[in-house]
Parts: C-alpha cells; sequence; structure tokens
C-alpha cells in the first residue's frame, strides 16, 4: 500500500533538538509529532528502568509492534535518538541533528543529567554515533545531517525540512497519477 505522506526519523544525540524541530514540522506540515520516548513509556515497552542512566531500557521488538501500524500508514515525524531499528521500507528521510560539544553540555546540563550520562552523550556526539547509525541503516540519498546550534539554524532547517515535504508530497502524487493513468492503459 503506498503512502500519501511520508515519515521523516528526527534523530540525534540527546539535547541537539529533535523535540522542537519536530513539534515545530507538525505544525507546519501537518505530519503527526511521535516521540518515541512517549510511547515507550505509555505503551509499556520497555523492560523496566535502569537508575545509573536515569533512562528506560526499551524492548525493541515490543516498540516496533506498537508503532507499525501507525507508521506503515505514514505521516510521522519520529522523534528519537537512534534510528536504526526503524526498517528503510518505513522511512523516508532521516534528518540527523548536530550539536557542538559546548552548546550540547549546557544543553543537558540544564536538564539535570548526572555527569555519567552527560559524558556518554557528549562522547556520542563527538564520535558521530547517530550519524554513523544513520549512514549505515539507510541509503545516503535519505539522510541528511543538520547543525541545531542556534534558533536561526533550527529555523533553517525547519524550512529546508518543510520544501522537502512538498516535493515529496508532489513527486508522490505525480507518481500515483502515472500510475492510474497506466493502470487504464492496460
Amino acid at each position: 500500500m503506498a503512502r500519501n505522506q511520508p515519515n521523516i526519523v528526527m534523530t540525534g544525540t540527546p539535547g541537539v533538538g529533535k523535540t522542537s524541530h519536530a513539534e515545530l514540522l507538525a505544525q507546519s506540515t501537518g505530519l503527526k509529532h511521535l516521540s518515541i520516548n512517549q510511547v515507550v513509556k505509555e505503551r509499556s515497552c520497555h523492560e523496566g528502568w535502569e537508575d545509573a542512566l536515569q533512562t528506560w531500557i526499551v524492548d525493541e521488538d515490543k516498540l516496533l509492534d506498537a508503532i507499525e501500524d501507525e507508521v506503515k500508514i505514514g505521516g510521522y515525524i519520529i522523534d528519537w535518538h537512534a534510528c536504526d531499528l526503524f526498517p528503510r521500507r518505513w522511512i523516508d528521510l532521516v534528518v540527523v541533528l548536530r550539536t557542538d560539544s559546548a552548546n550540547l553540555y549546557d544543553r543537558l546540563k540544564a536538564r539535570g543529567y548526572p555527569e555519567g550520562k552527560l559524558q556518554e552523550n557528549l562522547d556520542s556526539e563527538i564520535m558521530e554515533v547517530v550519524a554513523e547509525e544513520a549512514r549505515e541503516a539507510y541509503d545516503e540519498e535519505c539522510v541528511v545531517e543538520l547543525w541545531s546550534r542556534t534558533a536561526e539554524e533550527m529555523e533553517g532547517n525547519v524550512e529546508r525540512i518543510e520544501q522537502w515535504v512538498q516535493n515529496w508530497r508532489t513527486d508522490n502524487q505525480e507518481r500515483q497519477e502515472s500510475g492510474s493513468t497506466s493502470e487504464r492503459k492496460s
């Protein structure tokens, strides 16, 4: 079944601005913001709480089962710090948000992250862990890395992704119409 709306993964190290970007895009494009953190908690897609890192231990199989019917329809901005577990056939665009270490440190410190969790996330950003996972899991033309250091960069990113969504919708409509025309000629 062809989707009428794209699915976008908004990913990156915690603190890079995924949720802020996703909320703005949802407002401007009509796509639905799907916060995986909320899904994990609300639909019990976890195996318990990890005190040391102050996070849920995600059951990825349960998570994928919980969102599959929704996401297969299309029209979602999937907001999470990982992307490689989502099947390629579900995803049209992967946006990896990046920021510099100083910004990330300040953002995570303001959230009250414990030192170990803060350092783990800083290391992850410096080593480009999420970006590398995206590049390995998806085709090159589906992955874009964008800087998210300032409000101006976020606005520019949102505008760029809005344009991508509009192009996807136009291209998808043309594909469906040409497919319908081909079917009628047969």
